[in-house]
């Protein structure tokens, strides 16, 4: 009997041991990785402000790639148990879908503070990084300025029916749909969307629908401006047909959309997670956006974006709340329309 509860009790304490281990082991890799950021921004543009942060501060960054909704329900499954420090968007429905659960803990006061009203939550619970606008991009050879639509509803009209094209399934159009649905409500939105379904041509990716413009397969598309603007700084070959409209005047089609960055309010990095974001909003950081070739703008209070872009203050965009832009009733529209 005493053999038996020894041998028990070994047991145990080898268990207990090996768990003990196991624990230790995982500390030390998290410690190892620094800050864990899930980036769902442009993988070129995530690794440009890692490095920046880390030459001024010397804390090691680890990114791990995503898309806006991946990482978004990722973290909610994760809950506080989730290894991410930082949650970095393109877009910032995302964002919201993270907040509405709660997960992100209050940027400090001197975060927010560098940036502008309009282009972070009221609830400051992230803010914004960088941004971007809708375009309708158009083939050159086939279209003048005249013959381009007014506003981007117009792209319901029969007339335009096979002209045109869009990427209804990723994270941008969702955004440029969530918006439509913040100004015009759910029966403009859900009339436009079903015109959309009867109209346009499905493409995988702004970059592939601007390329069917530039081939001449569709007479445009709405895009994110920056598509255009990074490959006419490369060799332009899938953009030398293609001109950009913004269709301004507080319309749908010139939305901009925010890209968003929270602090998890699980990290255990809260200083240096608080400090990451500090530094993307700050001028250093922002100005890796205006110094580098994401082409996307700077929001931060006097930072200027890239000299090759339209002012943001020139696109006399609609006012958005991006803190109420409703994802989860974009997806029930959108696949309702049969679009997704």
């Amino acid at each position: 009997m005493n053999i038996a509860l020894n041998r028990f009790s070994g047991a145990l304490a080898l268990a207990a041991s090996l768990l003990s281990a196991t624990a230790l082991a995982g500390s030390a890799n998290a410690q190892d990785e620094g800050l864990v950021v899930y980036n769902a921004q442009h993988e070129s543009l995530g690794r440009e402000w890692i490095a920046a942060f880390t030459k001024e501060t010397g804390i090691k960054v680890t990114m791990r790639q995503g898309s806006d909704m991946q990482f978004a329900n990722q973290i909610i499954q994760e809950g506080d148990a989730s290894p991410a420090d930082i949650f970095l968007t393109e877009n910032s429905p995302a964002m919201t879908l993270v907040d509405g659960a709660g997960l992100f803990a209050p940027i400090e006061k001197e975060t927010l503070d560098q940036v502008p009203e309009q282009y972070r939550p009221a609830d400051g619970m992230w803010t914004g990084i960088a941004a971007r606008t809708t375009v309708f991009v158009y083939d050159k050879t086939k279209l003048t300025e005249d013959k381009l639509p007014k506003s981007m509803l117009d792209l319901a009209d029969p007339a335009w029916k096979g002209r045109w094209g869009a990427a209804p399934a990723g994270a941008d159009f969702q955004a440029i749909v969530a918006a439509l649905l913040q100004l015009k409500g759910e029966q403009s939105t859900a009339d436009w969307l079903k015109a959309l379904k009867e109209n346009a041509t499905p493409y995988k990716g702004n970059s592939v629908a601007m390329k069917a413009v530039n081939a001449g397969e569709v007479e445009g598309a709405i895009i994110y401006h920056y598509y255009w603007f990074g490959d006419q700084a490369k060799t332009g070959e899938n953009s030398k047909n293609v001109g950009l409209h913004y269709f301004k005047n507080q319309d749908p089609g010139a939305f901009v959309s925010v890209s968003g960055g929270g602090v998890l309010k699980s990290t255990q990095h809260m200083k240096e997670a608080q400090a990451f974001l500090k530094f993307l909003t700050s001028k250093a950081g922002q100005a890796v956006l205006k110094d580098g070739d994401s082409y996307e703008y700077a929001i931060g209070k006097d930072a200027p974006s890239n000299d090759k872009l339209t002012p943001l203050a020139d696109l006399n965009a609609p006012k958005v709340e991006a803190s109420t832009l409703d994802s989860k009733k974009v997806v029930e529209l959108m696949t309702a329309a049969g679009l997704i």
